[in-house]
């Protein structure tokens, strides 16, 4: 089957850039909320700036978040989630308030704690990703310390450690790459992270 790729517009997120990164791989997308676009694609990729309130509000409005899991949780079709778009995997998260999530990846997404560290909020700028032993797809062609960047304030702890696929340090270990069957995340922004996120992007779209 040829790849198709759809990227989730809920109102919140630089879909552009991400359309615009994965043009220069020659990979066409779909910028859509469309129920039967979305359900015809071959991949699909949750973007994502702002609030786990506003993201999730933002599905809801669209009627996207029953759609999203059963393409993701029973269709097993395959899902790029970048910085806000992976934080929404979670069961739950506590930005103004605690909030449901989709509950695709067991964990909740929390504040980075700065107290100890004294690290200004929001974490923004390159940081280097530790990548962990394993086989995963996200990880291929990758070099030993990939660099990524990043925009963000809270961070996304799974349950299951199995799915962590890369860490990152901001005063305390920052979960910066998940993996899990057809479910892939992101908490920097491949889309404006050079040779690296795009490689990252390319083996989304390949996977």
């Amino acid at each position: 089957m040829e790849t198709s790729v759809a990227i989730v517009d809920y109102g919140v997120g630089n879909l552009t850039s991400v359309q615009n990164a994965l043009g220069t791989l020659g990979v066409k997308t779909l910028v859509t909320n469309d129920q039967a676009a979305l359900h015809a694609a071959t991949h699909l990729i949750l973007p994502g700036v702002g609030s786990f309130k506003e993201g999730m509000e933002g599905l809801e409005k669209r009627g996207l978040i029953s759609l999203l899991k059963k393409e993701v949780l029973e269709n097993k079709k395959k899902i790029l989630g970048i910085c806000l778009g992976m934080q929404l995997f979670a069961e739950k998260g506590f930005e103004y308030g605690e909030q449901s999530g989709l509950g695709i990846i067991p964990g909740s997404v929390v504040k980075i704690d700065t107290s100890v560290s004294k690290l200004r909020l929001p974490h923004i700028g390159w940081n280097t990703v530790t990548k962990m032993d394993g086989q995963f797809q996200l990880l291929g062609g990758l070099p030993d310390e990939p660099i990524f960047y990043f925009v963000h304030s809270y961070k996304f702890v799974p349950k299951e450690k199995e799915s962590i696929v890369g860490i990152s340090e901001y005063g305390e270990e920052i979960v910066s790459m998940v993996e899990k069957e057809n479910v892939f995340g992101t908490q920097f922004h491949p889309e404006k992270s050079h040779t690296d996120g795009l490689q990252v992007l390319k083996n989304f779209v390949t996977a």
